[in-house]
């Protein structure tokens, strides 16, 4: 009989991949389906990057690179994060890893110990509570609220940090809301960082897919810097999902700590692969905002006719790529609701309920998809929908 450790035991999935794998069964049987669960741009990566990693490979560029990632890499992402928020970083605080996980990952080992506590948003990625679970430490939800405009109270983050806070996840733009932290907010956060000695994990992925003003980053607020690790990656602002390419930029000590955990698991990331991330944060940036004017004219299309529907109320997003209509009148769970229109309106989406309790009543749409895609969901939805009432 196999005995899996309870480290392992607390470990969740990600949603969006299960339901990808049931709606191309679907679509094998013969039935339409339109895709919009999972958080991928529906972008090809740009021509420019695609051809340095492929130079790359050709001039066999093919073998081992430090753990920490090459030094050209780490530097041009020092620039970037500088140039981008406003603080002054060093290649020597950059690490890179195949993917952003990693970067979750190895935080919360580095950080995390049994009787420690991290709060986390709550609906939210779920890996950050996965990853906070494995590393045995409690996991406290923060509620993200609606009525908040996809915030948080901050009477209730305040009761919820305590002497055994030792980690802050945040996620601004965030999935699944698309909800903004406000300037104030992140405030806050910091005041209780300094005064409660803990660090903040900023996830930062969809920081080049804000809507409205310029992205804000808590790790440029005073004293931050050196309590602050700023996550980002390449896959969302770039189109590069399969080239798993993350990166780091935090406290050079916790850097260091941080690549031991990397050096055991991934040993490196992809030689060629970083090579092309060069490209992409110093070449043009104009395929960048094309993607921006796509996803928020395609955001106006799908906020509009959600709120068409009866039944149906969606706030309009801030950023990222995803809406999160308020579904409640139905008087079913978003579990239930999301599996009917996969059924039997051939639409792929998330109940909010997968991003964790406080979803629930939700559901998550991912407008990275076209606009007449788009716009035969909504009447698909429209319809089942109709059904269900």
């Amino acid at each position: 009989m196999l005995n899996v450790t309870k480290r392992v035991q607390r470990a969740g999935g990600e949603g969006a991949f299960v339901v990808m794998a049931k709606a191309q069964e679907l679509e094998r049987q013969g039935k339409s389906m339109i895709y919009m669960q999972i958080g991928e741009p529906d972008f090809n990566t740009p021509e420019n990057i695609k051809q340095a990693g492929m130079r790359a490979i050709e001039e066999n560029y093919t073998h081992y690179a430090p753990t920490m990632g090459r030094m050209d890499f780490r530097k041009a992402i020092a620039e970037y994060i500088s140039r981008t928020r406003g603080l002054p970083v060093t290649a020597e605080e950059v690490l890179v890893t195949p993917g952003a996980k990693d970067i979750l990952y190895s935080a919360c080992m580095t950080l995390l110990e049994d009787g420690d506590e991290a709060i986390y948003p709550n609906p939210t990625y779920p890996v950050y509570e996965s990853c906070i679970n494995m590393s045995g430490a409690k996991a406290i939800p923060l509620p993200i609220l609606e009525e908040k405009d996809f915030g948080f109270d901050r009477d209730t983050f305040v009761k919820l940090v305590s002497p055994r806070t030792k980690l802050v996840v945040i996620n601004s733009p965030a999935n699944p809301t698309g909800g903004i932290i406000a300037r104030e907010d992140l405030e806050l956060v910091a005041e209780m960082a300094k005064k409660y000695d803990f660090y903040v994990l900023s996830d930062e992925i969809y920081s080049r897919l804000v809507f409205e003003g310029e992205h804000f980053s808590i790790a440029s607020l005073p004293g931050m810097k050196e309590r602050t690790i700023i996550m980002d990656g390449m896959s969302k602002t770039y189109a590069m999902t399969g080239w798993r390419l993350g990166y780091a930029a935090g406290p050079r000590e916790l850097i260091e700590w941080m690549a031991k955990v990397v050096a055991n698991t991934a040993s490196c990331t992809a030689t060629f692969t970083q090579i092309a991330g060069i490209e992409a944060l110093t070449g043009p940036q104009d395929d960048v905002e094309t993607m921006r004017q796509e996803f928020l004219a395609r955001r106006e299309i799908i906020v509009d006719g959600l709120n068409a529907i009866p039944g149906v109320t969606c706030r309009r997003p801030h950023g990222a790529f995803y809406v999160f209509p308020n579904v409640k009148s139905f008087n079913r769970s978003s579990q239930e609701i999301a599996d009917h229109l996969l059924y039997n309106a051939g639409v792929a989406c998330l109940a909010g309920s997968s991003f964790g309790s406080f979803g629930e009543g939700y559901l998550r749409f991912s407008y990275a998809t076209s606009r007449e895609n788009i716009a035969i969901a909504l009447g698909r939805i429209r319809t089942a929908l109709a059904e269900l009432k």
